[in-house]
């Protein structure tokens, strides 16, 4: 097969996608990257030639990579993932009105360009989360108290534009649940939550209850994702979904770089399989590079 990799420079040397582009490789398909923020992309000969039996989406939320792979999507290209779905997680308060009107538990979201509005918020429903409605990564994500820290500076006084999402704070452990969908098969990871810093998780592969797994399946069904990530708290009143991201690292799963791999392969042949695909080759090894400055 030929793929196309449309990768962002912040993830160039990261193991997602780099050691899968090197995988596909390794298994005799031809992978051309493209990376958004530095290419020149001759639109009207490269999207409409054909030549790609796929594309794929490695960018940041709100980075030029998107706008690109529809482009590709609405040529009559296959797009992993489809390009209807990315669309819906990277808004975050669309994926918000998403989940909810699929019953999914998520909590209630408030949206407002400047901070300040959510003053308006009842008291009752402080301490608050606020993020970006296009961040990703953990980037500017904070807990508020109260009302009058709504005009304090972020984390870092890193400077955020653009719209704003507001949930109420759900008290946990400290510890978030990270659960990957790999074309199906479901993996779950602990790590520490960014809201808490200070609290030591070690970051592993853990066991996943039904619950969440059956979550975790309807939020991919809602969105319409096949390789994607699912951040679920276990809150008061049971798990609850925080954020959602498409083509996410995939730390700590088992054989994570030939599974996502074989995923891709699928999916671009339009055959997602069933939640046990068929057994493996062996995995590629890949030397280490030195992270990006």
């Amino acid at each position: 097969m030929r793929l196309c990799f449309l990768v962002e420079e912040q993830y160039r040397h990261d193991g997602m996608p780099r050691e899968v582009i090197a995988q596909l490789g390794a298994w005799g398909h031809a992978v051309d990257i493209i990376r958004p923020g530095r290419a020149l992309l001759p639109l009207t000969s490269a999207l409409t030639a054909g030549d790609h039996d796929a594309w794929v989406l490695k960018t940041v939320s709100g980075g030029p990579g998107l706008t690109l792979l529809e482009a590709a999507a609405h040529t009559g290209l296959t797009t992993v993932n489809d390009v209807r779905a990315i669309r819906g997680v990277r808004d975050k308060a669309l994926a918000a009105v998403i989940a909810r009107t699929h019953g999914l538990p998520v909590p209630v979201t408030y949206a407002a360009a400047r901070a300040e509005e959510f003053a308006r918020i009842p008291e009752a429903e402080f301490p608050l989360v606020v993020k970006p409605a296009d961040g990703s990564s953990g980037r500017a994500v904070r807990l508020v108290r109260d009302p009058g820290e709504l005009t304090a500076p972020g984390p870092g006084h890193e400077p955020v534009t653009g719209l704003l999402i507001a949930q109420p704070y759900v008290p946990n452990s400290g510890t978030d649940l990270k659960v990957y969908s790999v074309a199906g098969e479901l993996y779950a990871t602990e790590r520490r939550s960014p809201l808490h810093p200070g609290h030591a998780v070690r970051e592993r592969h853990v066991p996943l209850s039904a619950e969440v797994a059956r979550i975790t399946a309807e939020t991919g069904a809602a969105f319409g994702l096949d390789l994607y990530g699912v951040d679920v708290l276990y809150g008061p009143d049971g798990p609850v979904v925080v954020d959602i991201n498409d083509f996410p690292s995939f730390r700590q799963v088992p054989d994570a770089v030939a599974r996502v791999s074989a995923a891709v392969l699928r999916l671009a042949r339009r055959d997602p399989g069933t939640l046990t695909p068929p057994p493996l080759p062996v995995p590629v090894a890949v030397p280490a590079q030195p992270a990006a400055r």
